[in-house]
């Protein structure tokens, strides 16, 4: 039988991707941010099956939400999914399933992804109006569903309700032939996404047409703040080096000139890294491309033919300058590796090489928080974010705070902390934002003294598609000192590098259910105003 399914990425709306001031050449909207490409591989899977699918993004500002549910009125689909990642976007699937419910009593609601999968059973009991959360990778699921939404008992991977009751099926077998399935859907989305990274402001990488690609799934390693081990079984599971070559194949023919692999860890198995370049290589691909990793990679003696084959940006996952806060967060790795991955980058021509860091670690000291600074001025890096460490269901950290009596499982599951907020260990929010405005200013001013060419470079490639006065601005902020509040450039660009927004987003996993929609309401007026 042939289904139509609708499927809808939910993104907080303060996380809204930043429109451009053009349209593609194929006349679709231009945002900055990642394609969604969960719903984007579900619609290939469920398409090359017979079935019928169409596509959401809540970052288009050309389908806000009541055009999604006028056009599941006019089009009647049998299912509704609605996938997201995180805590933070839970209130707004919450809020959205309700909507759709209330327009349609008959459609099948389902819910996916990582929060979804980590806590089904207690968002089934939460949100009666959801027929189902699907569990781990979708792409079989989502094919078992639409043949058997009448009776879903032998469905591996869904927790459901029946006779009043939660039903919780078992666990999905890990698929690890990922070959088997069509690359995304990604022509069926009406919107076009460009590259850019969360800095002070918007920054354009490339006016290239960007997508994401995966070509792993899974991390083994067990960092205390990382849900990624639970959520794949401490497993992980790669594309073949032929599979992936052929995917950047399809993407050339369509005219994407930059991709950016989403796996946890693309750095871990250097035969499969060798092959991959040598295909690209081969077949004369000249997209270039981006991925994160370990600093312990054993594949670091490729970062030269990485170059060769058009990879353009390194993420790394640093965290700390502290090896004593590394070793609190379970990183294993050392300073020293971090060192030798970050500079052997850089020396094999890797264009951008990006250190993430985490800042209001449990048990990190002032003397800690200034060590992370001045060992990221010393880096060759040439971006940097730092992020206050959080701490969500799902993760080891989590765990431990359960066990510490500073979150309740039964009665915090949904919600999303800063560790600064309810760990005496850390240090108090006063002080991180203290410490960590004299820190930039420590390390602008370092990189600007010591590596001039470096960010000559850097600054060049951005004001390619950057006013001027943004570039300006970029470099300057950290010596700005307190202003009466954020410019408009400020406030929108925080919807890309996730700093204020993300704190009330944060603050919206605690709202009650009944205060959301109004809650939402004052939000969706404030983006308006903003934006005009």
């Amino acid at each position: 039988m042939r289904v139509r399914v609708f499927l809808i990425h939910i993104r907080d709306p303060q996380f809204y991707a930043l429109p451009t001031a053009t349209r593609a050449a194929n006349g679709n909207p231009r945002v900055m941010g990642f394609p969604p490409i969960g719903i984007m591989s579900l619609s290939a899977v469920l398409k090359r099956a017979g079935h019928e699918c169409v596509m959401f993004d809540q970052a288009n500002p050309e389908t806000p939400n009541e055009t999604i549910i006028a056009e599941i009125k006019r089009q009647r689909p049998q299912l509704v999914g609605l996938s997201f990642l995180s805590t933070t976007s839970y209130p707004y699937a919450k809020i959205l399933a309700r909507q759709i419910r209330a327009a349609d009593g008959a459609v099948k609601l389902a819910f996916g992804g990582v929060f979804a999968t980590l806590n089904a059973e207690r968002v089934k009991l939460q949100c009666p109006e959801v027929d189902f959360v699907c569990r781990g990778d979708g792409e079989q699921l989502v094919l078992d569903l639409v043949e058997r939404m009448r009776d879903p008992a032998g469905i591996a991977g869904l927790t459901w309700a029946k006779d009043g009751g939660v039903v919780h099926n078992p666990n999905r077998a890990m698929e690890r032939n990922l070959d088997q399935w069509p690359f995304p859907d990604r022509e069926s989305l009406p919107l076009d996404f460009i590259e850019s990274m969360p800095l002070d402001v918007p920054t354009v990488l490339s006016m290239e047409r960007f997508t994401t690609m995966q070509t792993s799934r899974g991390c083994p390693w067990p960092c205390l703040f990382c849900d990624i081990p639970i959520f794949n079984e401490g497993k992980w599971r790669s594309r073949s080096p032929e599979h992936v070559v052929a995917e950047f194949e399809h993407l050339q023919k369509a005219g994407y000139g930059s991709v950016y692999f989403v796996d946890d860890h693309f750095l871990l198995q250097p035969k499969r890294i060798e092959a991959i370049c040598d295909g690209i290589q081969r077949s004369g691909v000249t997209i270039q491309w981006g991925c994160e990793g370990r600093v312990d990679s054993v594949a670091q003696h490729l970062f030269p033919r990485m170059a060769k084959a058009h990879c353009r940006t390194i993420m790394f996952g640093i965290e700390s300058g502290s090896q004593t806060v590394l070793d609190r967060l379970k990183k294993e790795q050392t300073l020293a590796e971090v060192e030798s991955a970050v500079t052997n980058a850089k020396a094999a021509g890797i264009e951008i090489v990006h250190g993430f860091f985490v800042v209001g670690s449990p048990d990190e000291a002032v003397e800690d928080l200034r060590a992370t600074f001045d060992f990221a001025a010393k880096l060759p890096l040439d971006t940097f974010g730092f992020n206050r460490l959080c701490v969500y269901r799902g993760t080891p950290l989590w765990r431990e705070y359960v066990t510490r009596g500073l979150v309740d499982d039964q009665a915090d599951w949904y919600k999303y902390f800063k560790c600064s907020e309810i760990d005496p260990t850390c240090l108090t929010g006063e002080v991180i934002n203290r410490e960590r405005n004299a820190g930039f200013r420590r390390l602008f001013l370092h990189k600007l003294l010591h590596y001039p060419r470096q960010t000559a470079r850097l600054l060049r490639r951005f004001l390619r598609f950057m006013p001027l006065r943004d570039v300006v601005y970029l470099i300057v902020k950290p010596f700005l000192g307190v202003k009466r509040g954020p410019t408009r450039n400020e406030v929108l660009s925080r919807a890309v590098e996730h700093r204020a927004h993300k704190d009330a987003a944060a603050d919206l996993t605690k709202v009650r259910d009944e205060l959301l929609i109004d809650v939402m309401k004052e939000s969706r007026a404030e983006r308006l105003r903003l934006q005009s």
